[in-house]
């Protein structure tokens, strides 16, 4: 097991360095820099820049040089300062930006996930032990609609719904006065009151993901000969259930943290935007549209490792649950 878990992170280092590199190379594609943009706003507003000024500002953040010296200086302050640059656009330390929001990003995810497994496998299970019943057509209709109607637009309904008729404020993860509050019993209480909104909203497409793979993995489980074999040996079917195909079925469900873990982190943007939460996922996409490199390439960075940390999680979590793995 150990061994098992050894390779892993061994493979993580390569594939971690790999995305670094494809990640800045990313940001650095669109035409001009920081500097362009921020020279842009300030000509539509009537401002006149001088060309020794860009200069000295390109030379100042370190612009005038090739993108390799730029990587290089970037990632060896990461690997052994624990330095992720400086955000062009605030001028503040990318770690100060970075770690006041991801504090909520992950308790969001550890919450949507919760609320996604804790909902997703009795659905699954119960569509697929009465298969085409009412509860599984119902379970498969909802699960079509989930998934096809952008996660955005539930967003947008559920605010409209409950501040129109219950006249609740829905925007954020606090309300006004407990937004910069210390943490005390009010503030959480503020704090459980909005938050399950957003997590009922980010997580509706996953859910209705993994009921149908649930279901699809438990169903082809119950047709194979183990199971009438555990059933004439008298095993109540709940018991049967229980210990044979569900435990065999949840294992592609396993497998899905190494995805869903990385999508909730990013605060699934659109809603992140639209209900105003206070996660790194609008923080990426104001960083992209200002090309500010060093704040966009640490928060794609740190999405790669929830990635890896994901798929690391669902594989030691598979070879626990499964042997086989393990054997192989």
């Amino acid at each position: 097991m150990l061994a098992f878990i050894a390779r892993r992170l061994l493979y993580a280092i390569p594939t971690l360095l790999a995305v670094s590199v494809v990640a800045f190379i990313i940001i650095q594609l669109p035409p001009g820099d920081y500097l362009t943009t921020l020279m842009a706003d300030w000509a539509s507003q009537g401002g006149a820049v001088q060309e020794g000024t860009v200069l000295a500002m390109r030379e100042r953040y370190g612009l005038d040089q090739p993108i390799y010296v730029q990587y290089y200086k970037w990632i060896v302050g990461i690997v052994t300062q624990g330095d992720f640059g400086i955000s062009f656009e605030t001028g503040q330390p990318v770690t100060d930006i970075i770690w006041g929001r991801l504090g909520f990003s992950f308790l969001l995810a550890f919450l949507t996930l919760c609320f996604v497994w804790l909902f997703a496998i009795p659905i699954g299970i119960l569509s697929a032990v009465r298969q085409y019943s009412i509860a599984d057509y119902s379970a498969a209709f909802a699960a079509f609609f989930f998934l096809a109607v952008p996660d955005f637009v539930f967003a947008l309904t559920a605010m409209y719904i409950w501040s129109t008729f219950f006249g609740q404020s829905v925007g954020g993860l606090f309300s006004d006065q407990f937004i910069d509050a210390p943490w005390s019993w009010a503030r959480l209480v503020d704090f459980i009151s909005h938050v399950w909104l957003p997590v009922v909203v980010i997580g509706l497409g996953s859910l209705a993901a993994l009921v149908r793979i649930m279901r699809a993995n438990l169903l082809d489980e119950l047709s194979k000969p183990y199971v009438a074999t555990a059933r004439a040996k008298g095993l109540s079917e709940f018991e049967l259930l229980i210990r044979y195909p569900v435990r065999i079925a949840l294992n592609p469900l396993i497998s899905t943290l190494g995805w869903i873990l990385p999508a909730v982190i990013s605060g699934e943007i659109i809603v992140a935007v639209v209900m105003s939460l206070p996660t790194t996922g609008p923080l990426l996409l104001r960083s992209l549209l200002a090309q500010d490199m060093y704040l966009a390439g640490s928060l794609i960075l740190l999405i790669s490792v929830l990635t890896i940390i994901g798929t690391l999680i669902s594989d030691i979590l598979l070879a626990i649950a499964d042997p086989r793995v393990r054997r192989q």
